[in-house]
């Protein structure tokens, strides 16, 4: 397995309605490696992120992302699959019990390069424990 060095550059958006409520933004550096035709990106969270200590992996594989999230004791960790105009279920790991999540995709863009650069950009409905659905996005840019 050929894994190289990148510098990933995330951005995370929360939005009430069409409203922006929450920005979050930082930069890691990062690994990329490919296997049967899927791109894995991986990286640490950081303070910004509110998960210090955790590790993120991310399948991207043309229009679909699954992103699987290693804990530590405050997030036990949790899987979370994105596909355009598609729902799937998933539990969120929490130190007090897991909470049961669901998510509505609405957009993924994968511009991903063979050289290894470019952006993934996903867009979003998650609820937590049924609460309101809540629209999220995420954008992760790679450079060397």
């Amino acid at each position: 397995m050929d894994m190289r060095d990148i510098t990933l550059k995330i951005t995370g958006k929360q939005f009430d309605g069409d409203k922006l409520e929450d920005n979050m933004e930082f930069v890691t550096d990062g690994k990329i490696y490919y296997r049967n035709d899927a791109t894995y990106l991986i990286y640490e969270e950081s303070e910004l992120s509110g998960m210090p200590g955790c590790k993120t992996s991310l399948k991207v594989k043309d229009k679909q992302v699954h992103m699987k999230r290693l804990g530590n004791e405050e997030v036990k960790g949790m899987s979370m699959d994105f596909e355009q105009g598609k729902r799937y279920r998933s539990f969120y790991e929490t130190p007090y019990g897991s909470m049961d999540m669901e998510i509505l995709t609405s957009k993924v863009e994968n511009d991903l390069k063979p050289d290894g650069t470019g952006k993934v950009m996903i867009d979003y409905m998650i609820s937590l424990g049924g609460s309101k659905e809540g629209r999220n996005s995420l954008e992760i840019e790679i450079t060397h």
